[in-house]
């Protein structure tokens, strides 16, 4: 069983900066895609950014530029977020996918203040 474990939130104005880790345990494949998700208060969850273990990174439109996505290992990924908007308050999720398989884990919330 693979767990998931955010961190890094928190409360920052708007402009300023945050970086998420995630950090993953059991059973970890080298060959695997690893991301972040976020789910607004009334939205539905969408893909922030991912990267595979090759470090081929993918980002949402609304973060191109301002975010980061990057990892030092298999088991782990960052998000370095800079520039906050108030739109990019929501709660962070990190994804793990590997050999058809998708871990979540339980999210860590990020507060822009305008």
């Amino acid at each position: 069983q693979v767990q998931l474990v955010e961190s890094g939130g928190g409360l920052v104005q708007a402009g300023g900066s945050l970086r998420l880790s995630c950090a993953a345990s059991g059973i970890i494949f080298s060959l695997n895609t690893m991301g972040w998700y976020r789910q607004a208060p009334g939205k539905e969850r969408e893909l922030v950014a991912t990267t595979t273990n090759s470090g081929a990174a993918t980002y949402a439109d609304s973060v191109k530029g301002r975010f980061t996505i990057s990892r030092d290992n298999a088991a782990s990924v960052y998000l370095q977020m800079s520039r906050l908007k108030a739109e990019d308050t929501a709660v962070y999720y990190c994804n793990l996918v590997t050999r058809g398989l998708n871990y979540w884990g339980k999210g860590t919330l990020v507060t822009v203040s305008s």
